[in-house]
């Protein structure tokens, strides 16, 4: 059976991610929650066997402008409109699916930043894929405008990684 604690952490994680639903089953124990209009609502179900307790009340969001809206499919083609017109002539992309990793260790610095400057053969960071390192080159010459990734982030094929104006 889950803890009151623990039951408040997941409310607190729902409530912070995209996630509109959620449910957690262990143990013939259930716990569901949904967001809707800036609200998290959660119930748990115990198992049949123990005392039933009171569902839980509905608890305000602590930011309540988290809305649940549907995605347009014309605003993907009007960001890189508005995106063109920014300081970059070339995108770095990420070759795998891995997590991206901006030093070579946690203690290094990282490869590069905004404002490096870059070289072809400049490897720019590492994404990692089945315990495999892979260095990533900039394969462009010029200067890094934009980081568009965090370290430890996990990171899609094709996935922009920096953006570099190319001299």
């Amino acid at each position: 059976m889950l803890k009151v604690q623990e039951i408040r952490e997941l409310i607190k994680l729902v409530d912070q991610s995209a996630i509109d639903e959620f449910t957690y089953e262990s143990d013939g124990t259930s716990v569901s929650m949904k967001k809707s209009n800036g609200q998290t609502v959660s119930s748990a179900n115990p198992k049949p066997a123990e005392a039933p307790e009171q569902p839980a009340e509905p608890v305000k969001t602590a930011e309540p402008e988290v809305k649940v809206e549907p995605k347009s499919e014309n605003v993907p083609a009007e960001k890189p409109a508005e995106e063109n017109t920014a300081n970059f002539d070339h995108e770095i992309v990420s070759p795998m699916v891995g997590t991206f990793y901006a030093k070579p260790t946690p203690e290094s610095d990282t490869y590069v930043k905004s404002g490096s400057k870059v070289e072809a053969d400049t490897v720019v960071c590492i994404v990692e894929a089945m315990k495999l390192f892979n260095e990533i080159e900039a394969e462009t010459t010029g200067e890094i405008t934009e980081v568009l990734v965090e370290d430890g982030e996990l990171v899609e094929y094709g996935q922009p990684l920096f953006r570099v104006k190319t001299k």
